[in-house]
This record gives C-alpha cells, sequence and structure tokens, in this order.
C-alpha cells in the first residue's frame, strides 16, 4: 500500500483530494482494510476538528448553559436537599450528569452540518471520494468527540472551583475522555440520521429541539432512577445517555460507583455507536437526493 500524504495542504479541496488520492486497500486483506479505514476515518475527524480553529469562541459559548446548571441549580439544590443521593452531594452527584448533558448538546444538533454541506456541494467531494461511507460518517462522530472533551475540561475546572470531590486517578481520566468521545459519536450519528431523514434545516432543529430535553430528563443526569415513576424508569433504561452518565459518574468522583456495571456501560454506548453508524452509513448518500 502506497504511503499516506506526509504533507497536508491548506484548504478543504486539497483535503479531499488526499482521501481520494489514497489507495484502496488490495481485497482478501482484512487486516489492511481496517487500518485503511481508521486512517480514512481519522482523516475526515481531523479535517472536521479544524473547523473551531475558524470559530474557537464556539467552545465559549457551549459552556454557559453547563457553567449555569453546576452554578445556579447545582449549588440551590445541595442547600435545599431536595433530591436524595444518598452518601453523595448533590453538586457531586450532579457534576458527571451536566458534563453527559453538554456532550449531549453539542451533539444532537450536529447533523446539521451535514445539510450545510450538501447545499455548499462539499457533500458530493465525500461521495466521489473511495472514502467508506461508515468511515465519513464514524469520522464526523469522532470530530463531536474533541468538542466534548473541551466540555470535560471546562467542567472539570468548574466542578474541581464548587469542591465535588473528583478522582484524579489516570486510569479514570483515561475512562472520561473515551466515555464523552463514545457519547458524542453516537448522538452526533444519531444526528446525522435524522438530517438523513429530514434533509431540511427548519425541520431538523425542530425535531433536535424536541428531542433534546426529553432525552436528557429521561435519565439519571440530575436525579436518580429510584426516584423516577415506574413508566419513566422504563424509558430511562433504554436511554443510552443513562449509561454515559452512570458510567461518568463512576469514573469522576472519588469513590463512585456504578449502578449498572461499567462494563455494560461501555457495551452500550460501543454497541449503539456502532449500531447507528452502519445505520448512517447507509442513509449518508441519501441526503444529496
Amino acid at each position: 500500500m502506497q504511503e499516506a500524504l506526509t504533507v497536508r495542504p491548506q484548504g478543504q479541496d486539497v483535503q479531499l483530494a488526499g482521501l481520494a488520492s489514497q489507495t484502496i486497500a488490495k481485497p482478501g486483506n482484512p487486516f489492511a482494510s481496517f487500518i485503511n479505514f481508521i486512517e480514512k476515518t481519522l482523516i475526515i475527524a481531523e479535517l472536521e476538528a479544524r473547523k473551531l480553529r475558524h470559530d474557537p469562541t464556539e467552545l465559549l459559548t457551549r459552556a454557559v448553559q453547563p457553567a449555569l446548571w453546576l452554578l445556579v441549580f447545582g449549588q440551590v439544590f445541595t442547600q435545599i436537599r431536595a433530591i436524595p443521593t444518598g452518601n453523595v452531594r448533590y453538586i457531586d452527584f450532579m457534576a458527571p450528569g451536566i458534563l453527559a448533558q453538554s456532550v449531549l448538546f453539542i451533539s444532537i444538533f450536529y447533523g446539521i452540518a451535514v445539510i450545510w454541506e450538501r447545499d455548499l456541494g462539499i457533500l458530493h467531494k465525500f461521495l466521489a471520494s473511495p472514502t467508506p461511507r461508515a468511515a465519513l460518517v464514524l469520522g464526523k462522530g469522532l470530530s463531536a468527540g474533541v468538542r466534548g472533551v473541551t466540555q470535560a475540561v471546562i467542567i472539570y475546572l468548574l466542578a474541581l472551583a464548587l469542591g465535588v470531590k473528583m478522582n484524579w486517578n489516570p486510569l479514570a481520566l483515561l475512562g472520561v475522555l473515551l466515555i464523552v468521545i463514545l457519547g458524542a459519536a453516537f448522538f452526533s450519528t444519531f444526528s446525522l440520521i435524522i438530517a438523513c431523514l429530514v434533509k431540511t434545516r427548519e425541520r431538523f432543529m425542530g425535531i433536535g429541539q424536541v428531542l433534546t430535553m426529553p432525552l436528557f430528563f429521561a435519565s439519571n443526569a440530575i436525579y436518580p432512577i429510584s426516584i423516577m415513576p415506574a413508566w419513566l424508569q422504563v424509558i430511562s433504561r433504554v436511554n443510552p445517555l443513562t449509561y454515559e452518565v452512570d458510567a461518568l459518574r463512576t469514573l469522576m468522583l472519588a469513590g463512585g460507583s456504578s449502578s449498572t456495571g461499567l462494563g455494560l456501560d461501555f457495551g452500550i454506548l460501543i454497541v449503539s455507536t456502532a449500531l447507528f453508524t452502519l445505520i448512517g452509513a447507509r442513509l449518508y448518500p441519501t441526503i444529496a437526493n
């Protein structure tokens, strides 16, 4: 297989040309095909992440809402002790949920970028390249993870300032990083699927706004599942955000414990992301119609 381009010229068109010029792995060599898939996925992720350089203020503006939840809602409910969280202070209980909420809010509207790419003609260039559709979808999902990681840094700093008892074990921090990336990848691929189905910005924004709050409130982000009514507990158990929050709460907090098991949390997010990536890869070309 030819060596990958060592110098990446500036500009999106040239980057797409680099994708097109890569040699497709030879049939019958699954390892080479896998490496080729990973390389192209990472190129797409890098291409998407570069957009942050043009508007870095987006990261700060998106941090305002989770900051308000922690500084106002979290502080007030910690004082009045209205929500039972056992031996864990409410602000500690809430911090991982707000990180998951921030990742959700960043990712759930990510699909609108695909509609913009179609309108600008960039989507057709992606589809004309030999890049696997799944690599295109997963690469965009991983780039949403980059945005999620920046939110994690901001929320960690806020939580530290508020006296949240954090777990600074390097393996726990790595686990938080992986969960944030997986959560962002899942919800961004979910968003892309919605964009492929509705195909217009107006419909997409409407559906995104309708889905965001139910996903958030039908999870364990700001209150335990045990205090929910029975019907909401059922919905919470099938909500992937619940498992993301559970993993974050286990890994972020000192002495944190999982109610479902970290293995199940990671498994649910990995399987869900893989499934939605395949569905998104199937639907991705249809948005150009």
